[in-house]
């Protein structure tokens, strides 16, 4: 069906073309004003937007980009060091005296636990505090007195075992551990004086050398530490697995072997120590060397000290008056006297000499430490009897001049160099200062000053056929991959010839004799199967008050060879102010004795007696 035409309205006029479509509606004015202010807000914020951004971007490549860059690198990348393994010190038998372990140091934070634990907080340090003491063998009460302190971080102790550390951290959350290389010292107060103490250093994160060896030799002990770089998670220390950038492995410190035997050491330790108790010295020391090669075999004090407890030790206790602290000898230095007169063909062992009971030197009169007349003694027994009288007689024919070089010869007011720490020199008076009155005093020991080392040095010199090795302690170092570097030995230094070292000897042998009307002085250091060759010594010691000598306070001193005529071992020993004027004489004995046990040393005939007192 066909469909018509739509009719058009009545009225109207047709449109010619097509009909456009209707519009939208418009909108009120209103309406358009508010869009245009928001279109124009939004646009002004976008601008600040991006120049706040281009400021801040302007910001962070120039002005803060060290600052940034040096951060960012920071929380990127750490450095940590691989601390060197410490090295050990040996005996010369290869015991160890001192060594390192692995250890943990346990830490905490006292404020943590009363700010977690709260009104439980006390009964918990407490339990705490005992199981740390118990597990380490530390003071509960100490490691309480921290746990109990108001502070953000204590260490409750400094050597635990690193499995003890892990089961303390299972038990109590609160404890953390910090790696720690711990130093062992096995025998404890056996020759701490030589070799001293390390403790850890919190700002070098490492053992460091206090006192002793373990100071003077800490840079072979110490080794060089390594370090890694790698990188860490951001705000920790957690290193990221397999972020290596570098490394460099640490080499460890080398072993110092020393020459001493811990055995003799422990017996002459021991037996100085219970001598100074028994005759009420204010200390003492002694001193064994090997006649042939100036080796300290034994060095001790009459006071010593723990190393695994240097931090609550006497400071006073920590050095080695051995080596350190200097006396008037006394009498063991009228062997320069002889050794000159000897050396210089101005007396022979058998002479005869009138000793008067004193002599005047310059303005000063000298005496004999017993009263007599007109004696007469053989040059043996003004050695034997310890004449002062006889000796200043044949010092004056030796001339000071001589007897100044004979000093020097001898060591006396120069250092050993024996390789450890505060060693002193001594002292001897210039020869350009020396008064009349000088040569009263040195020939007789007072006036001058050594160290028992360097007193055993002089009879080092005297059994070794007149030729004096300074004496050393430091046998070898052994490096990481077990290479030994032997200590050189010292150039040796004649002293005299070794004819007159031998009359010496023979000399000195009289002092040790006890023979009816020919006794000497050291007798009691006898030791039956052995020629014992020595010398006692008795000097004044200055009364500060007065700066004079005083009248009842003496250094003692012993010094001898052993055996006599083909000494292997040399002994030296001084008392500082026994009670009654106590000898050495009976300590040399004891020590002696075990060296001869102990070295297995063949004994041999008596020794002659010989004349000390002419008819």
């Amino acid at each position: 069906m066909a469909i018509a035409p739509p009719r058009a309205r009545p009225g109207s006029r047709p449109r010619s073309g097509p009909r456009r479509p209707p519009g939208p509606p418009r909108r009120p004015a209103s309406r358009l004003g508010l869009a245009d202010r928001r279109f124009r807000i939004g646009r002004l914020v976008l601008v600040v937007l991006l120049l706040a951004s281009a400021v801040q971007l302007l910001l962070i490549q120039t002005v803060r980009a060290g600052d940034l860059t040096a951060s960012a690198e920071k929380q990127r990348t750490t450095k940590i060091t691989i601390a060197a393994e410490r090295g050990a010190i040996l005996d010369r038998n290869g015991t160890r005296l001192a060594f390192s372990t692995e250890a943990r140091a346990l830490v905490t934070n006292p404020r943590l636990i009363s700010s977690v634990r709260k009104e439980q907080a006390g009964a918990y340090k407490t339990e705490m505090a005992q199981a740390v003491a118990q597990a380490t063998g530390g003071d509960a009460n100490a490691i309480q007195e921290q746990l109990n302190a108001d502070r953000g971080y204590v260490v409750l102790t400094t050597s635990a075992d690193p499995d003890v550390a892990r089961a303390l951290e299972e038990r109590f959350p609160e404890i953390a551990e910090e790696k720690r290389e711990s130093r062992q010292y096995p025998s404890g107060t056996l020759a701490a004086n030589i070799i001293g103490a390390a403790t850890w250093s919190a700002d070098n994160q490492k053992l460091v050398g206090r006192v002793g060896l373990e100071s003077a030799d800490d840079d072979v002990l110490a080794g060089t530490d390594g370090f890694q770089v790698v990188d860490t998670a951001e705000g920790s220390d957690t290193v990221i697995p397999g972020s290596t950038r570098a490394q460099q492995a640490a080499v460890p410190g080398s072993d110092v072997e020393l020459t001493i035997d811990s055995d003799l050491q422990y017996v002459v330790q021991q037996k100085l120590q219970d001598y100074v108790a028994r005759t009420g010295a204010k200390g003492g020391s002694a001193v064994v060397l090997d006649s042939a090669t100036g080796q300290v075999r034994a060095m001790a004090n009459g006071t010593t000290f723990d190393p695994r407890q240097l931090a609550t030790s006497d400071p006073s206790t920590l050095g080695n008056a051995a080596v350190s602290s200097p006396f008037e000898p006394g009498s063991v230095n009228k062997v320069v006297t002889m050794a000159g007169a000897l050396e210089y063909g101005l007396a022979k062992p058998d002479d005869v000499l009138d000793v008067p009971g004193s002599i005047k030197v310059a303005d000063r009169t000298v005496h004999d430490a017993w009263d007599h007349g007109l004696d007469h003694y053989t040059l043996t027994g003004v050695l034997a009897k310890s004449s002062n009288v006889g000796t200043i007689m044949t010092a004056e024919k030796l001339g000071p001049d001589r007897f100044s070089d004979m000093l020097a010869r001898f060591g006396i007011g120069q250092r050993t160099g024996v390789g450890l720490p505060g060693e002193s020199g001594g002292s001897v008076p210039a020869r350009s200062a020396w008064s009349g009155s000088t040569f009263g005093n040195l020939p007789i020991g007072q006036g001058l000053s050594m160290t028992v080392l360097q007193m055993a040095g002089m009879y080092q010199a005297v059994a070794n056929d007149g030729v004096r090795i300074p004496p050393r302690i430091v046998g070898a170092t052994i490096a990481p991959d077990g290479s030994r570097t032997e200590t050189p030995q010292p150039e040796g230094v004649r002293v005299v010839s070794p004819e007159t070292a031998a009359q010496l000897r023979t000399m000195l042998t009289a002092v040790t004799q006890k023979a009816p009307g020919q006794q000497g002085t050291g007798y009691t250091a006898q030791v039956p199967g052995y020629q014992v060759a020595g010398k006692t010594g008795t000097a004044q010691q200055v009364d500060p008050k007065c700066g004079c000598y005083a009248s009842s306070t003496y250094w003692i001193t012993f010094a001898g060879m052993m055996p006599a005529q083909d000494p292997r071992f040399v002994v030296a020993i001084m008392l500082d102010a026994p009670k009654g004027g106590t000898s050495a004489a009976p300590l040399f004995h004891d020590i002696a004795s075990y060296l001869g046990q102990k070295e297995n040393i063949p004994v041999g005939e008596p020794a002659p007696v010989q004349t000390l007192v002419a008819p």
